[in-house]
C-alpha cells in the first residue's frame, strides 16, 4: 500500500447523414443544443459543457425524503448519516415523510411542496423515485440522488422503468444520482490533510472503499461518486468536473460499463489537457467479468480493445486491481513532474537489486547504466567488489552510519536520474530503521521522486508507520509490482502531457468532397462487391491497382494488354468475402491463353457456389511489400473505429492488430504500429528494404476520414491485403471489403 506521497443535439443540414447513426449523444448539461460548429463531421459532439457540481457536493440546504427515527428501519440509519454529513459540510437539512412531524428532533414536513425554501439536494429513501423526481421538478430542485434498485440492473423491464426515470429527468432540467446508488458522497471526508487530492469515482461503492482508506495513511481525498446505474449523471460528468478542481491532483475510477463513449473520451481529453492523470479499473476484460458487470449496473462494457484504446488515446492509466488503482492514483496525484526519466535501484543486497531492477526493465522502466566517475564516487562509501552501475548495491554496512545519507545523496544528484527507488525486503534494525530515516531526509531536499518498498509482511514497524508513511515526500508500497506499475504510470503520464495536443480541436467538421462521391457508391444493407469497394478507396484518394472489370474471356484478354502483364483475375460479386479459399483468386497469369482459361474456370467455380457475379476484375499484380490490413468497424459505444494490422490471408489466425477510436492524429496511427508484435517487418528483415510507412499512416488516416463521414452508412470496411511498398514507393490496397449499414 503507498504511503503519503504526496438534449438532444441539432444538427447541419449538410451533413443529414448522420441521422442513420442513431441518437447522438448529449450534452452534459440539461438543455444545451449544439450548434454547427461543436459537432464534428459525423455530428458528435467535439466539446462537453462542465456540469456545476459545486451545490451537489456541498449544499447549502438538503432535503431527505422518506426520513425516519425509527431503530431498527434501514432509512433511520441513513438519515442518522445524512444528518451528520450535512452538520459537517454546513448544510441545513430538511427530513420530509407524509406521517411525521419530527425526526430525530428536526421538523419534520409532509411533502416536498411544503418545504421552508427552495433545496440544492434531495436524497430519496423512497422505493419508486419516479414521482418524487417529478415533484421536485416542481420545486425547482437541483440536484436528487436515488438510492432504489430495481432498475437496468435487473433486466428489460427495469431497463424501461429506468428510462422513464430518466426521461423525468431530463425534462425537469434537475440532474440525478443513480439510481442503485449508495451513501459514499456523504462520506466523513478528513480535512486536516494537505496537499493535492484524490477524487474518486466509483460504479460500485464497495470497490472504492480502498482508495478511501488512503486517508488513514495520510493521503487526502477530496470527493467520492458513486455513480451506480447513471441514468442521469455519469462517470464522464464526474471527470469533467475533477479535472476543473485546484484541489484534484488525480482521478481514481471504478468503471463496469460506459454509458456514453464520446461523453468518455471528452471527459478524458478535458483531464489530459490540464494535465490531471486519470486512473481507471475497468471491468469487462473478459466474457465473464462483462456479463457481470452488465447484471450489476445495466450497463454495455463495450469491446475491452477498443475501450484499453480509447484510454491509452486520451492518457487514462488503466490497471487491474484495487491496489494497483490506490497505490497508482497516490503517487500521481503527489509526485511532482520527473526532472529526469532515469530510473535507480538502490538496495542493501545484491539479490533484492537484482530482483527489482529485472522486473523493472522488463515493465519498460528507464535503467540506465551510472557514468564511470559516478560509479567511482560511490565506491568511496562502497566495497570495490560490489556494483553500483544499477542497481547499486551497498552491501549494507554503510546504511548503518554517516556513509548511507552520501550514498543516496550521490544517486540523486545525477542529471540523468529522476526517480530512486530503494526496495526494503524486510526490516533489519537498527540498519533499516537509519536507511528510512536517510531516504525520508534525501526526499525533502530533492525534487526527485524517492520510492521505498516495504516488504516486511508485518507492517507494524515503526521505520514503516512512524517514518516512512509520516513522509509526505517518500513514496511507499509494500510490493515490487505495484510500485513498478505506479512509476512506469507516472513517467508515461508526465510524457503523454507534455506532448498532447487534443484531436477534437483538428477534427473535420465539414464533408471533405469525397464525400458525395462515396455516397453515390453506397447500397444500404448491402455488401459491396470488390471492384465497388475498390471505387469507394479511390474516392478518398487510396491507392488501388490498375484493374477492369470484364464479363467475358476476349474483355479480359484485352484488358489483360492494357493492365500491363503478369495479372491477377478475380471474380467480382457483392455476396463474396474470402475468395481465395473458394479458389476465385488466380495470380501471376502471363499470356492471353492464361487469362482465357482462368475466365472460364472463375466463373465456373461461381456458378457452382451459386455467387452471383459483376464481372471478373483483371488487376495489376503487385508484390513486393508488407501485406497490411486497415478497416473499420461500429462498436456499440464508441461508434467506428480504426484498426491497422499485419494481412494477407492469415489475418484471423494471427489477430495482431491495434484499434483506435476517431478522432486521432498521425503521432496515435504511428503509435498503432509500435503496439504491433509484428512491426519490425515494416522496418525491413533479412536484407529487405524498409517499408513506405508514411504512406501507410496516409492510408490510416484517409480510413479515419472515410470512418467519421460515412460512419452512420458504414457498417464495415476491411483493406486486406494493403500491400505497403518500400519507402518513397506508397501503398496499394489489393482488396477491400465494404458492408453498408
Amino acid at each position: 500500500m503507498l504511503g503519503s506521497t504526496h438534449g438532444t443535439f441539432t444538427t447541419d443540414p449538410r451533413r443529414a447523414h448522420v441521422a442513420a447513426c442513431g441518437e447522438l449523444p448529449r450534452h452534459a448539461v440539461h438543455g444545451t443544443t449544439a450548434t454547427a460548429d461543436d459537432l464534428d463531421v459525423s455530428g458528435r459532439p467535439l466539446h462537453a459543457d462542465v456540469p456545476d457540481l459545486d451545490r451537489f457536493f456541498r449544499p447549502e440546504s438538503v432535503a431527505v425524503i422518506g426520513a425516519s427515527d425509527t431503530e431498527g428501519r434501514p432509512n433511520t440509519g441513513i438519515t442518522r448519516q445524512l444528518i451528520a454529513w450535512a452538520e459537517r459540510v454546513g448544510a441545513r437539512l430538511h427530513p420530509v415523510h407524509p406521517t411525521r412531524t419530527s425526526v430525530f428532533g428536526i421538523t419534520c414536513f409532509p411533502s416536498v411542496a411544503d418545504l421552508p425554501e427552495q433545496v440544492d439536494l434531495a436524497v430519496l429513501l423512497v422505493a419508486d423515485p419516479l414521482p418524487v423526481v417529478e415533484q421536485l421538478a416542481e420545486e425547482k430542485v437541483r440536484f436528487a440522488v436515488a438510492f432504489a434498485s430495481g432498475f437496468a440492473e435487473t433486466g428489460e423491464e427495469g431497463a424501461r422503468a429506468q428510462a422513464r426515470l430518466a426521461a423525468a429527468v431530463r425534462r425537469s432540467g434537475m440532474r440525478l444520482l443513480g439510481p442503485n446508488t449508495n451513501l459514499n458522497a456523504f462520506e466523513h471526508f478528513r480535512e486536516d490533510l494537505e496537499g493535492p487530492a484524490i477524487a474518486l469515482i466509483t460504479q460500485s461503492g464497495h470497490q472504492g472503499r480502498p482508495v478511501f482508506a488512503l486517508q488513514e495513511l495520510g493521503v487526502r481525498l477530496s470527493h467520492w461518486a458513486p455513480t451506480g446505474n447513471e441514468a442521469d449523471l455519469e462517470t464522464s460528468d464526474f471527470l469533467s468536473y475533477f479535472a476543473e478542481r485546484p484541489e484534484v491532483g488525480a482521478i481514481a475510477a471504478y468503471v463496469e460499463g460506459l454509458k456514453d463513449g464520446r461523453a468518455f473520451l471528452l471527459a478524458a481529453d478535458r483531464a489530459a489537457r490540464r494535465g490531471v492523470p486519470v486512473v481507471a479499473v475497468k471491468v469487462g476484460r473478459t466474457e465473464t467479468g462483462a456479463r457481470t458487470a452488465a447484471s450489476h449496473t445495466g450497463k454495455l462494457t463495450g469491446a475491452d480493445a477498443v475501450v484499453d484504446a480509447a484510454m491509452r488515446q486520451f492518457g487514462v492509466v488503466r490497471v487491474d486491481g484495487l491496489d494497483e488503482l490506490q497505490d497508482t492514483a497516490a503517487l500521481l496525484a503527489r509526485a511532482r513532474p520527473p526532472r529526469a526519466e532515469g530510473v535507480v535501484v538502490y538496495s542493501i543486497s545484491g539479490g533484492t537489486g537484482a530482483h527489482f531492477a529485472d522486473l523493472a526493465a522488463e515493465a519498460g522502466l528507464p535503467l540506465p547504466a551510472l557514468g564511470e566517475a559516478k560509479q567511482a564516487e560511490l565506491h568511496q562509501w562502497i566495497p570495490e567488489y560490489l556494483g553500483v552501475a544499477n542497481p547499486v548495491d551497498s552491501g549494507g554496512h554503510p546504511v548503518g552510519d554517516w556513509r548511507g545519507r552520501k550514498i543516496i545523496d550521490a544517486i540523486l544528484d545525477d542529471p540523468q536520474v529522476g526517480v530512486l527507488i530503494c526496495p526494503i525486503t524486510g526490516p533489519f534494525p537498527p540498519m533499516s530503521d537509519q536507511l528510512a530515516q536517510d531516504l525520508v531526509d534525501a526526499a525533502e531536499r530533492t525534487d526527485k521522486l524517492v520510492c521505498v518498498v516495504w516488504g516486511s509482511p508485518v507492517g507494524t514497524e515503526d521505520a514503516y508507520r512512524k517514518t516512512l508513511l509520516g513522509s509526505a515526500r517518500v513514496a511507499t508500497f509494500r510490493t515490487f509490482a505495484n510500485c513498478i506499475t505506479a512509476v512506469r504510470a507516472h513517467l508515461d503520464h508526465h510524457r503523454f502531457t507534455a506532448r498532447y495536443r487534443s484531436p477534437f480541436d483538428e477534427a473535420p467538421r465539414t464533408p471533405s468532397p469525397s464525400f458525395r462521391k462515396a455516397q453515390a457508391l453506397m447500397r444500404p444493407g448491402q455488401q459491396l462487391s470488390e471492384h465497388a469497394a475498390k471505387q469507394l478507396l479511390r474516392a478518398y484518394g487510396i491507392r488501388v491497382p490498375r484493374e477492369q472489370l470484364v464479363t467475358s474471356a476476349a474483355a479480359a484478354v484485352r484488358a489483360a494488354g492494357l493492365v500491363g502483364y503478369p495479372v491477377v483475375m478475380k471474380a467480382s460479386g457483392a455476396q463474396l468475402a474470402h475468395k481465395t479459399e473458394l479458389g476465385l483468386v488466380k495470380v501471376g497469369l502471363t499470356s492471353a491463353s492464361q487469362i482465357r482459361d482462368a475466365y472460364r474456370e472463375l466463373t465456373d467455380i461461381a456458378r457452382h457456389e451459386g455467387a452471383e457475379l459483376d464481372g471478373v476484375l483483371v488487376c495489376q499484380m503487385v508484390e513486393r511489400g508488407v501485406e497490411m490490413v486497415v478497416g473499420v468497424t461500429h462498436d456499440a459505444l464508441f461508434g467506428p473505429t480504426v484498426t491497422v494490422g499485419l494481412g494477407g490471408v492469415l489475418v484471423e489466425v494471427l489477430r495482431d492488430t491495434a484499434v483506435r477510436v476517431p478522432p486521432f492524429g498521425d503521432d496515435q496511427a504511428r503509435a498503432m504500429l509500435s503496439e504491433l508484435r509484428g512491426r519490425a517487418l515494416l522496418d525491413g528483415v533479412r536484407g529487405g528494404p524498409p517499408a513506405d510507412v508514411d504512406a501507410l499512416v496516409e492510408v490510416v488516416q484517409r480510413v479515419q476520414r472515410m470512418a467519421l463521414e460515412l460512419g452512420g452508412e458504414l457498417s464495415e470496411l476491411d483493406i486486406n491485403p494493403l500491400m505497403v511498398l518500400p519507402r518513397g514507393q506508397g501503398a496499394v490496397a489489393l482488396d477491400a471489403l465494404a458492408v453498408c449499414r
